[in-house]
């Protein structure tokens, strides 16, 4: 299996899949969540996108499955294209594959060996070892700061910039063993999976994107559609929670002259739905998710 569905019948569920509605899964991966909308359709689309290659290659093989190769951002140019608008649901898990994680080559890992890569779309220029051995220390604070939430970024910084003057860091590991002795002791894999999730992140210029689709999502929602997200992290579920609150990143809601709030969408999940002790302890990666829904007014 290319990579097990966190929350899968909750995510299923959220979508209140109508058998003739058009639906989008905007980060097909393994095809778990889609497998179970095309359950559910009779005469109904599913659009599914994604930009890994690798993940096109899982596609199914049905008559009510349009599989588009693109970055989710871009997912509304692509349902004109296919006279798909309005829709009825958008899925979006926004996780990094257990696929993508586990294949050394692709650079994702802190586990394992190989080039400082993390395009999550191969066909971009930009990857991790430019981002590393190229950008200036004040931007890989800032990243790291930012993107990563990291203790002491501008050590991390400054350690890198320093190291590179010597030979480039072209590696997972050598990042690794360069930066692992800035963590508290114990606390070694999660300074690195932040360091990790940093660069990541700004290669593949994720919460522009996410930030991009949610904007979108309420051109593109039918009156009573739903929009169903899954987060991993608290930058992309901050963004998540505050733009359904509010149709805005602050979180604040902006009111109309007789003090009407002025918001797109209804919120179902007044919290978080979180995954279960016995989803986490087949799937350790279930206890950072987020699971955000809501409704088109």
């Amino acid at each position: 299996m290319y990579h097990r569905s966190v929350l899968l019948s909750e995510s299923i569920e959220g979508l209140a899949i109508q058998p003739e509605g058009i639906y989008v899964d905007v980060t097909f991966g393994g095809g778990g969540h889609s497998r179970e909308i095309l359950k559910k359709l009779t005469t109904g689309k599913l659009f599914a996108l994604d930009q890994d290659a690798e993940a096109i290659e899982n596609r199914i093989d049905d008559p009510h499955l349009t599989m588009i190769h693109s970055n989710f951002r871009h997912i509304k140019n692509f349902l004109m294209l296919y006279n798909a608008l309005p829709v009825n649901g958008i899925l979006a898990d926004l996780g990094i594959s257990s696929f993508q994680i586990d294949s050394g080559e692709r650079g994702f890992s802190t586990r394992f060996e190989g080039e400082l890569d993390m395009r999550m779309d191969k066909r971009q220029k930009l990857h991790a070892g430019q981002v590393v051995n190229e950008y200036p220390e004040e931007r890989l604070y800032e990243i790291f700061k930012t993107y990563g939430e990291v203790d002491h970024p501008g050590k991390a910084a400054a350690m890198i910039v320093r190291a590179r003057k010597v030979h480039p860091v072209k590696t997972t590991g050598e990042l690794v063993s360069l930066l692992k002795a800035n963590a508290k002791r114990g606390k070694e894999h999660k300074y690195m999976a932040q360091i990790f999730q940093a660069l990541r992140i700004e290669v593949n210029q994720e919460l522009d994107a996410l930030k991009e689709l949610l904007t979108q999502s309420i051109g593109m929602l039918d009156t009573g559609g739903r929009l169903v997200v899954l987060s991993y992290h608290s930058l992309e579920d901050k963004l998540v929670k505050n733009f359904f609150r509010s149709g805005n990143w602050s979180g604040e809601i902006e009111k109309d002259f007789y003090g009407n709030a002025l918001v797109p969408l209804q919120v179902i999940t007044r919290k978080p739905i979180t995954a279960k002790e016995a989803e986490i302890a087949e799937n350790p990666r279930a206890r950072s998710v987020r699971l955000r829904i809501a409704q088109k007014i």
